[in-house]
């Protein structure tokens, strides 16, 4: 059971800099997260994508605005649980609130702040039978470690730039599968123009093949994945070859199990107070896209308003007897203190 004094439930944008905010009111935090990474939407949609409208940023990725929010919270170390679904939160009697993961991993908070985005994204999987039972055996998400295809017969799934990188990494170097063949629906790709020909020669010099088709079944020896089964451009049947493959299918936003955590909602948003991004229920915030309120605009610099109120108000909340006082990180030598700077 892990004791705090906030958790944050998303590691997007919005959720990363809630963490920054906490810091600033002396409040740590841990963060959980369903995707195997931080950056929720600007990593899994807009990773090299331009972001124009970032206060004093004219111009970032999506990557590179995670990557600055990750340096920003350096200094106030918040504890990361990622790859965990938030599945169960409760109050207490006491007044806190019990939180569980679906991996097991449970917290009690004081204070929780969604910054869930439109819902947890995951990971779209396939829906055959066997999946799960070979999933993290010989399908994967994430490549587990650099020689997990060493010598096997690989099959990626996907058309964005991560199956096309995927399948440069793994067609060659030391550790390179025996096969590498790429698969999707049809020969269109959403990946760089240069991922989309550097593909296509090496189809043509055989260093890997691409298969336009359908994934309909997955076959198993003995307990092991031996192939994938497609219906092809062409309307057949027909079985890969494959000791592993990687899913590079890309992520779908689903609003889960915070619809049954008893949260006043409006069509799927929870509702919130404009003072301090608080739902109705004692110490739970809301923030960023998950939330509504009248004039709610869904844009990354309004995210960041709204954690900073959310921090003022579970400052409040926390310390009760103390007056919350509102100082600049130009001037305050406490705030100098808390960020590690002289």
């Amino acid at each position: 059971m892990i004791h705090t004094e906030a958790l944050i439930i998303g590691a997007g944008p919005v959720g990363l800099f809630q963490a920054f905010q906490l810091g600033l009111q002396d409040i740590r935090c841990h963060v959980v997260d369903a995707l195997p990474q931080v950056g929720g939407q600007c990593v899994e949609l807009y990773a090299n994508k331009p972001i124009y409208d970032i206060p004093g940023i004219p111009l970032c990725t999506g990557q590179e605005l995670i990557d600055q929010l990750q340096i920003q919270i350096k200094p106030f170390a918040p504890h990361f649980h990622l790859q965990q679904l938030v599945s169960q939160l409760h109050a207490r009697e006491d007044g806190q609130w019990h939180v569980q993961t679906d991996k097991g991993t449970q917290f009690i908070a004081t204070t929780v702040f969604i910054a869930a985005g439109v819902g947890a994204f995951v990971q779209r999987g396939l829906s055959l039978p066997g999946f799960d039972e070979l999933l993290g055996q010989h399908i994967f998400h994430v490549a587990p470690n650099t020689s997990v295809f060493k010598g096997k017969h690989l099959v990626v799934l996907g058309d964005n730039d991560a199956a096309l990188e995927a399948c440069a990494q793994w067609r060659q170097g030391p550790h390179a599968a025996a096969s590498v063949s790429l698969v999707h629906r049809r020969d269109q790709f959403q990946a760089i123009p240069e991922a989309v020909e550097d593909m296509r020669q090496s189809c043509a010099s055989h260093a890997m093949r691409f298969v336009a088709g359908q994934p309909t079944g997955l076959v198993q020896t003995d307990g092991h994945l031996s192939g994938l089964e497609i219906l092809n451009a062409n309307g057949e049947s027909e079985i890969l070859r494959a000791d592993a493959l990687l899913l590079c299918l890309g992520v779908s936003p689903k609003l889960g199990p915070i619809s049954n955590w008893g949260l006043a909602m409006e069509r799927k948003q929870l509702l919130v107070n404009t003072e301090c991004y608080a739902t109705q229920a004692p110490g739970i915030f809301a923030v960023g896209d998950i939330n509504t309120y009248p004039g709610k605009k869904k844009l990354i610099v309004c995210g960041f308003h709204e954690a900073t109120l959310a921090a003022f108000g579970a400052s409040a909340l926390l310390h009760p007897d103390q007056k919350t006082l509102l100082q600049y990180t130009t001037t305050s030598s406490h705030l100098h203190k808390l960020l590690g700077v002289s």
